[in-house]
């Protein structure tokens, strides 16, 4: 038993009152002789003893009754806690993520949440709900009803470290309050477990929903498979996780109309292939009919008119190896002699080739580090018998000096495989053992950098700084057989392909992208993202022929969205939500320590009702004292 106001129970201690006067009151009786009449005497010692046992019992009455009213000012009550003077706070955290598309049994998992909770809480009782995407503070049911109800799932989910963290902040400091969380989630298996750590401060209730199915197909990825003069392969790759399907249909749509359709089996992976014309814009949309979860049923992607990247080689060397890299399906490349070299041209340019220039003129220099600035990519192949001097006036201004030539065989061995430059699938695994290619002369350089390949010492053979790229060795046959290997196409190509980003096929949402546009901006031009009705600005970076487009946060709906550049649409772009959550694999968390597990919402209330319950007993000790009050009367008036 607890009381509301203790300190009234000090009161107590003025029940010895009454017991003082009482005993003042039992006077003493002084014996008087008298003449022998035994039966007064007897009936005088009976009455004297039945006054004593009345005044006892008046006094017992009396003190309970006393008793009994400062009991029932104290106002004692039973509770499982001790909530009665204190705050409740109560921050609701409900994971609105794709998974939660998944059907329950009583419906959708993420829909049946939110009508639990408007069903089990107070309309004007304060609370906090944080989803992934907003955030309700110290507000009331009748506040954010329709925004629960409008609830939308989202693409950005957070870790459960992350939601746990930013689900407690929003508690106050107050110590003395009751704090309940209420984590509610599918806990879908991902790369991080839910572990949540002791808090003697806060309460945490899980609530685990579970879908009565796990089955789901998604369209997981599509990319260009193979491309000729006049059709395109694109190649759609598809995941089951499920029992397998005989009969999977799945459109092809181009800005909203069927322009292919086939079907395939599918147990847990397969593989479809459209043909695509070929230079020609398609702003595509893939569909399949998938009963569970929705986000992945579309897949998004662009392809734009056929833009290729310049490249510029500058040197009277042999450059049929770099023609043979840079062909005419991607690249639009161009060879000049020193001599016949129009500076005007390189402005125009993604790439720059320096191959194996003797002596690099200033102006030349010059004008490479407005290019490079610019945005443009460097690529420097130094001659045998280079003018280091002459190659340092560019070079050091990047951390990439030559310092000296060492004419010695060395073999290439080593390969940054982190390197953008190969990071992106262009080894399948890592070579230990191959046909190494070597060097006859090569030079020493004047800075430590990262390198990208490099000798069998560890010296640099490719480094690079931003976007320059400068070889230590000399390329011609004479000097290196680094032409015949199989390095240097993948290589050159994704110094190439690096120097301008087309557009993909299609981004994911909520990551950070980039890509590049060719157009020339006035000084406060923009472009924008135009996706039906909602347009974005994203962060650009303006250079002399091209804007470097890069987008984190948003957008945050899957679609194709129009560049736009004042009233002129450039170029589209696919954004595609992250098929991450596609996998219907869940957590066991049953045997986690520090929480309390529903497998409902209504389950869950019912228990915090029952915790938070307070049975008020002052009512019965008002009752208590009556009864004793009437007792007493009853026996000042009928006890003789």
């Amino acid at each position: 038993m607890q009381f509301k106001y203790p300190e009234l129970l000090y009161a107590l201690f003025l029940l010895i009152i009454p017991i003082i006067v009482h005993l003042f009151q039992l006077r003493k009786f002084k014996k008087v002789a008298f003449t022998n009449v035994a039966f007064l005497k007897n009936v005088a010692i009976q009455t004297r003893k039945s006054a004593l046992l009345k005044k006892w019992l008046t006094l017992i009455t009396r003190m309970l009754l006393f008793a009994a009213l400062i009991f029932a000012f104290a106002q004692p009550y039973f509770s499982k806690n001790n909530t009665l003077n204190k705050t409740t706070e109560t921050v609701i955290y409900l994971d609105n993520s794709f998974s939660m598309q998944a059907k329950g049994e009583n419906g959708v998992l993420l829909k049946r949440a939110v009508q639990d909770i408007i069903t089990n809480i107070p309309e004007n009782e304060k609370i906090t709900i944080l989803t992934n995407s907003e955030t309700f503070k110290n507000t009331t049911l009748n506040t954010v009803r329709n925004n629960l109800l409008q609830l939308d799932y989202t693409s950005s989910s957070q870790s459960h470290k992350t939601s746990l963290l930013k689900s407690k902040s929003l508690f106050s400091k107050n110590d003395n309050s009751l704090k309940n969380l209420i984590y509610i989630s599918d806990f879908q298996d991902t790369n991080e477990d839910f572990a949540p750590d002791k808090d003697s401060l806060i309460n945490l209730h899980v609530v685990k929903l579970t879908p009565i199915n796990t089955q789901n197909i998604a369209i997981d990825s599509a990319y260009i498979s193979n491309i000729n003069p006049t059709k395109l392969e694109l190649t759609v790759s598809l995941l089951n996780n499920g029992n397998a399907i005989e009969n999977l249909p799945i459109s092809l749509l181009n800005d909203n109309k069927l322009i292919a359709k086939t079907s395939t089996k599918i147990e847990d992976v397969a593989n479809v292939t459209f043909d695509l014309p070929s230079n020609e814009i398609i702003n595509g949309e893939l569909k399949i009919n998938d009963a569970h979860l929705q986000f992945d049923n579309t897949l998004f992607f662009s392809i734009n008119a056929t833009e290729k990247i310049n490249v510029l080689a500058i040197g009277a060397k042999n450059s049929n190896f770099l023609k043979r890299i840079f062909t005419n399906d991607e690249f639009q490349f161009s060879n000049y002699s020193l001599k016949n070299l129009d500076y005007n041209q390189i402005n125009n340019q993604n790439l720059i080739v320096l191959n194996e220039i003797e002596t690099l003129p200033n102006a030349l220099s010059t004008v490479l580090r407005t290019f490079a600035a610019d945005g443009g990519s460097v690529l420097v192949i130094p001659s045998k018998n280079a003018n280091i001097n002459s190659y340092n006036n560019l070079l050091s201004n990047y951390r990439l000096g030559l310092k000296t030539k060492t004419t010695s065989n060395k073999r290439i061995t080593n390969i940054n495989y982190s390197h953008p430059l190969y990071s992106n699938g262009v080894f399948e695994k890592r070579i230990t053992n191959f046909q190494y290619p070597k060097v006859n002369t090569f030079y020493n350089l004047n800075y430590q950098n990262a390198s990208i390949l490099s000798f069998e010492d560890d010296k640099p053979f490719l480094t690079s700084n931003n976007t320059i790229y400068l070889f230590t060795a000399a390329l011609n046959d004479e000097n290196s057989n680094f032409k015949s290997s199989p390095l240097i196409v993948p290589t050159l190509y994704n110094i190439a392909k690096n120097s301008f980003k087309i557009p993909k096929l299609y981004y994911n949402v909520g990551k950070e992208n980039s890509f590049e546009i060719k157009a020339k901006m006035q000084q406060d031009g923009v472009l924008k993202l135009q996706y039906k009705e909602e347009s974005i600005i994203p962060k650009q970076q303006s250079f002399n022929n091209k804007v470097i487009v890069t987008t984190d946060e948003t957008p945050i709906h899957s679609g194709i969205f129009s560049v736009i550049h004042g009233e002129t649409i450039i170029k589209n772009i696919s954004y595609n939500y992250s098929r991450a959550e596609s996998d219907l694999t869940y957590q066991n968390i049953q045997s986690l320590p520090n929480v309390t597990i529903s497998s409902s919402l209504a389950e869950l209330f019912d228990t915090l009702k029952s915790e938070t319950k307070v049975d008020a007993l002052w009512k019965w000790f008002v009752i208590f004292a009556l009864i004793l009050l009437l007792i007493e009367m009853l026996i000042l008036k009928y006890f003789k």
